[in-house]
């Protein structure tokens, strides 16, 4: 007799078979070194940034940005390099998501300044031209608990030592919100970002046309940090003629070169950091363009 002519006998074979091939693809790679990769350049969350993702997924902004950046070229260029599995080695639960109504956050770490952050995250259209996203500055209202943040990080069994915990004290939701936004990222190393104009270049958009388009993208993209009329609201003044720590005027492919490349901390002469980079998102003309509206800026207030 066959065995379809047996149906208790049948199905006792079916859940064992199927039994069997979950142990074998499911159960037994969980436990294999192959599948929990590891990479010494992922830290463990400190309880600051802990406590900074709680708040996160909290407030629920995994519904509006991922975490992640897929192999895909147009991925890679917009956000960096792609997401690797070891990055996400201390995620617990993962928050890669699946809608982007905002940008991905992978590399969101240290691409801002701490107060281009508290900024945004209070008002985002100050410091993002059309930006959607609601208004966080009542975390700034909401203090961190100490106690809370230590069970947390306890019972995620991450390392910790008791000045990590003493640092949280004083601290609120919206510290540890910008704490968690500048590790995203981190442990993946930066490539340097390519020099798009010479040493010694001058520029070459200098008449009127030039000086209305840069105004254009300055009212656009910067105007969030240096205000419209270039004076210093969290960021350098423009106009003073003292930029970055220099009270000497830079030369047309210096002032370029700030603003495609960014400032970070000891990068180019002494910058303090803080700047974003602009050049892979406006381009050689309109970064020239904004060179002579600078310029044209500084000149009116002599």
């Amino acid at each position: 007799m066959s065995i379809y002519n047996k149906p208790i006998s049948f199905t006792l074979l079916a859940a064992g078979t199927i039994l069997v091939g979950t142990i074998a693809m499911v159960v037994v790679p969980m436990f294999m070194p192959s599948t929990q990769p590891h990479s010494d350049l992922q830290k463990a969350y400190s309880p600051i940034e802990l406590a900074g993702r709680d708040v996160y997924q909290a407030e629920g902004c995994n519904n509006c940005h991922t975490q992640t950046i897929r192999p895909l070229k147009a991925e890679v260029a917009r956000y960096g390099p792609y997401s690797k599995a070891w990055e996400f080695e201390y995620d617990r639960p993962f928050l890669w998501g699946s809608k982007r109504t905002g940008p991905d956050l992978a590399r969101i770490g240290g691409k801002y300044s701490d107060k281009w952050h508290y900024r945004h995250f209070e008002d985002a259209r100050k410091v993002v031209a059309g930006s959607n996203m609601p208004d966080y500055g009542f975390l700034a209202n909401n203090m961190l608990d100490p106690d809370t943040v230590e069970s947390h990080i306890k019972g995620i069994g991450f390392p910790y030592t008791s000045d990590d915990i003493k640092a949280v004290v004083g601290k609120t939701e919206l510290d540890a919100l910008v704490a968690y936004m500048q590790m995203l990222g981190m442990a993946i190393p930066r490539t340097p970002t390519s020099q798009m104009v010479a040493e010694g270049d001058k520029n070459p958009n200098t008449g009127s046309d030039a000086i209305a388009a840069g105004q254009k993208t300055f009212d656009l993209y910067c105007v969030g940090c240096h205000s419209l009329d270039m004076s210093a609201d969290f960021d350098p003044d423009l106009v003073d003629v003292v930029w970055i720590g220099y009270s000497e005027d830079f030369e047309d492919w210096e002032l370029f070169q700030v603003v495609a490349r960014g400032t970070r901390e000891g990068y180019e002469r002494r910058a303090e950091g803080g700047m974003p980079p602009f050049g892979e998102m406006l381009g050689k003309d309109k970064i020239w363009n904004l060179v002579a509206y600078i310029r044209a800026q500084v000149s009116s207030k002599k």
